[in-house]
């Protein structure tokens, strides 16, 4: 059969709960429902390792945290894998292009693709004054070198006064057609113009938002600002000591003491989802229009979540739902995909599946020593298990956790402090009854306690030593595998 098209429509800082098909009770997403009616959703798809590096790793080599060695957020190291998702679709054929974000580093490494348009969005580590001139974002960034031709050599994003990891929100004050995520999706159609004919494509189209900065145009704050929103998840377990202290602070990892703050934030969360989904519209249309969608498969996700002041927390990197659950849908004709149309899959997946699965869609052969699994199989039967369970983490100094997810509960463990959680997720999906004491979850608690003591009784931070978690030992942000590289 010939191979089909592929586009990977991936955002950044997406919850799985944040779509109109999920059930959500404020954000609409008609676009992205589209797709899932029309394909498979994964309902309990996650981010193993939940920031923008470390999730990002899994997604372009198809490893586990603890091979591709990147467990918490760190910019500047070399990016160096012998397999990459890009890279081996290329191998079997496909032009390959990305456009937005891929926060990688060089931030010029091509990671396999052919082409890449970057927009990384507002990276610290590359604005500083030391920073050499091709790494430097106003120069290596094709997004930001191209605002400052539009609008001249001072724009920025950063001209609202947002800040790219603050819970503040206001809207764009360029015009809309200059907005990042408009910009995304117009580079992304004229790939399809560009394109070459002759060659099925793999196209990476790569947003942003939601990540902060909550900056969407007024349309789409307009769409939320008189609405009544849900509040965040809050359980009986919670401590407010931290937000208490933190609560006043523009990018703190509580979120705003002030209720009013934190509702201007959902405001602005929702409106860079909706525009967002609209975007995502644009480049739908674009494929229809150039009679692509009969040959092409869509997959969507996000490389992790927000908690959005879900138990006093805000961003992500946390093992919670809101931080390390992601939306994941596969779509396309049935005579490519099979499976049946409008279908819900409740088998854990995680970003490294990505890689098998699009491998799988070209028509290749697995890859040996790849964590990741082909979810293609789950398309044709959504009763299929992938995996018992899965392990995720988050170096995140006195945060740092580790935790194992399954299609029904979550067992949590703070590295640092000892601290454990358990939820029952099937009776309890927003994580707020702690149950870790309770007896009659204990069986199934030690159960998942030793699962997490067998991950880790061969790392080399010391978390365990195969019979037991050891508290205390100092967590890494590297492995020594990307250290050696």
């Amino acid at each position: 059969m010939k191979q089909p098209n592929i586009v990977l429509i991936m955002t950044d800082q997406l919850r799985g709960d944040c779509l109109g098909i999920s059930g959500h009770p404020d954000v609409k997403t008609p676009y992205l429902d589209s797709l899932a009616a029309k394909g498979t959703r994964f309902d309990r798809a996650y981010s193993s390792c939940p920031s923008c590096i470390p999730a990002r790793a899994a997604l372009h080599t198809g490893l586990s945290q603890e091979h591709h060695g990147r467990v918490g957020y760190q910019d500047l190291t070399d990016w160096n894998y012998p397999h990459t998702m890009a890279g081996e679709l290329a191998k079997a054929g496909y032009y390959t292009q990305c456009v937005g974000k891929m926060h990688v580093h060089p931030l010029r490494n091509l990671m396999g693709f052919h082409s890449i348009e970057l927009h990384d969005g507002y990276l610290h580590a590359y604005r500083y004054p030391n920073t050499p001139y091709y790494e430097s974002q106003k120069i290596a960034d094709d997004y930001f070198y191209w605002l400052s031709q539009e609008k001249g050599i001072g724009a920025d994003v950063t001209d609202t006064g947002m800040e790219c990891n603050s819970w503040m929100a206001r809207p764009w004050i360029y015009e809309e057609a200059c907005h990042p995520t408009n910009w995304v999706s117009s580079r992304a159609i004229d790939f399809l113009r560009r394109r070459d004919t002759s060659r099925p494509f793999f196209l990476m189209a790569s947003y942003l938002r939601p990540h902060p900065p909550f900056d969407a145009p007024q349309y789409y704050f307009d769409l939320y600002k008189d609405k009544p929103l849900s509040p965040p998840a809050l359980g009986n377990w919670e401590d407010s000591k931290e937000l208490t202290h933190l609560g006043r602070i523009y990018d703190s990892p509580t979120g705003p003491l002030d209720p009013e703050l934190l509702r201007q934030a959902q405001i602005g969360y929702y409106a860079c989802i909706t525009h967002l989904d609209h975007q995502i519209g644009r480049l739908i249309q674009a494929l229809v229009e150039h009679q692509l969608m009969d040959d092409t498969v869509i997959l969507f996700t996000s490389d992790h979540g927000e908690e959005l002041g879900d138990h006093y927390c805000f961003r992500k990197s946390r093992p919670y739902e809101g931080s390390a659950r992601i939306p994941m849908i596969i779509s396309g004709p049935s005579r490519l995909i099979g499976g049946a149309a409008g279908q819900v899959c409740h088998s854990v997946a995680e970003l490294r599946d990505i890689m098998p699965t699009l491998l799988d869609l070209a028509g290749q052969p697995p890859i040996e020593g790849l964590d990741g699994q082909s979810l293609m199989p789950l398309v044709q039967d959504p009763s299929i298990q992938l995996r018992t369970y899965l392990h995720g983490e988050h170096t995140l100094g006195i945060h740092s956790n580790h935790f194992i997810v399954t299609e029904t509960d979550k067992y949590i463990w703070y590295s640092q402090t000892g601290e454990e959680q358990y939820f029952d997720l099937s009776q309890d999906p927003h994580e707020l009854s702690n149950l870790i004491g309770e007896p009659h979850f204990q069986e199934r608690i030690t159960f998942l306690r030793t699962a997490l003591i067998q991950r880790l009784s061969d790392r080399e931070e010391g978390y365990s030593n195969g019979q037991q978690l050891i508290t205390g030992r100092p967590p890494q942000t590297l492995l020594k595998s990307v250290l050696s590289h």
